[in-house]
């Protein structure tokens, strides 16, 4: 079942705002939140990460019926791709380098913000790269 495209993009915004916090103050404990964040969505789909959840609850009830859709494997792939991302960023910051912990977070960062401002999902596109390159393979 496709999904709402303005769901990914809310939580896009969310999360460029924790990681761009977490970035600033090397925050370990906000950044962990946001890799839980990226766990969950992961685990069971954008729909069951926690700025899912808050958008289907707060956000979707207000707005009009949505008038575009999306495959949901996307987002998805897109959580997982986030969550090595701020997974590293957080072993950087708690074990060290301070470096990788940057590097990470900021590549993170990068990534949501240009979802969140553009609409473009970095992870989606390697989503949708590795799936051509699969179905050539083959």
């Amino acid at each position: 079942m496709d999904i709402d495209v303005r769901g990914p993009r809310f939580g896009a915004a969310i999360t460029t705002v924790v990681l761009a916090v977490a970035l600033i103050t090397q925050n370990v404990w906000l950044l962990a939140w946001q890799t839980l964040a990226f766990a969950l969505g992961a685990a069971g789909g954008v729909g069951r990460s926690p700025y899912g959840w808050a958008f289907r609850v707060a956000v979707r009830p207000k707005l009009g019926p949505p008038t575009a859709f999306e495959a949901p494997e996307p987002p998805r792939f897109a959580q997982v791709v986030g969550l090595l991302f701020a997974g590293v960023g957080l072993v950087g910051f708690t074990l060290g380098p301070d470096w990788l912990g940057f590097a990470a977070t900021g590549a993170a960062l990068a990534a949501a913000f240009l979802n969140a401002t553009f609409g473009y999902c970095l992870g989606c596109e390697m989503y949708l790269l590795v799936r051509r390159v699969a179905v050539r393979a083959e």
